[in-house]
């Protein structure tokens, strides 16, 4: 679990099919091997670490899901450390688990802010609330607006800044995770909506028939 609040910026130093090298000058030292480390949003497992980085490996599934398939070595990837008991939660809480990618339709960039418009499929859309969480290559930030496949986030300029989405264009695909409460939210509504199976009840003996 993790909060969205990015502590590095570290960059790809390798990537093959299954893993990464990313090259790090802070949260490396703080590993231990078996860790969980957010990367662009992603939750991995450190396999390996030095003074100057740490390996992780990836999955089929995650590449298939998640923006890693676009990025090359020397691209910057935003690096969270897993949440502790001592560690305040400054954003929402997020699980590293990708719900799939966005495109980045537009930036503006402004006096105290950077509003970026995302557009991304219905099936991630349908959970996306105006004032609510979504986390953006890990990051822990709210949208002020929606539509029927787009939303907008505005990113102060010490976010902006310190994390990799200063390096990001229009066009650029990014990792988005949505809130958890909505998940369950929904999952516990529909369960509300399916007709109870009184044979299924039967069966488990929690009726008599």
């Amino acid at each position: 679990m993790f909060t969205g609040i990015i502590e590095e910026v570290g960059f790809i130093r390798s990537k093959t099919d299954g893993g990464l090298v990313i090259s790090s000058t802070n949260i490396n030292r703080k590993l231990s091997k078996g860790d969980s480390v957010d990367v662009n949003g992603i939750c991995l497992t450190v396999i390996a670490f030095d003074a100057t980085s740490f390996a992780v490996d990836v999955m089929e599934e995650t590449i298939a899901r998640t923006n890693l398939k676009y990025l090359k070595p020397g691209d910057p990837l935003n690096l969270e450390l897993a949440l502790t008991m001592q560690k305040p939660l400054g954003g929402h809480l997020v699980e590293g688990h990708v719900d799939g990618t966005g495109e980045i339709l537009s930036i503006d960039h402004r006096p105290e802010s950077n509003v970026m418009i995302i557009a991304t499929p219905q099936h991630i859309m349908e959970y996306v609330v105006e004032k609510g969480f979504i986390a953006l290559d890990g990051i822990s930030l709210t949208v002020t607006s929606r539509n029927a496949d787009s939303f907008d986030v505005s990113i102060v300029n010490f976010t902006w800044l310190n994390t990799r989405l200063n390096s990001l264009n229009i066009g650029d695909r990014v990792n988005l995770e949505i809130d958890i409460l909505a998940k369950y939210v929904k999952q516990f509504l529909k369960a509300r909506r399916e007709p109870v199976n009184m044979e299924m009840l039967k069966e488990h003996g929690f009726i008599s028939g």
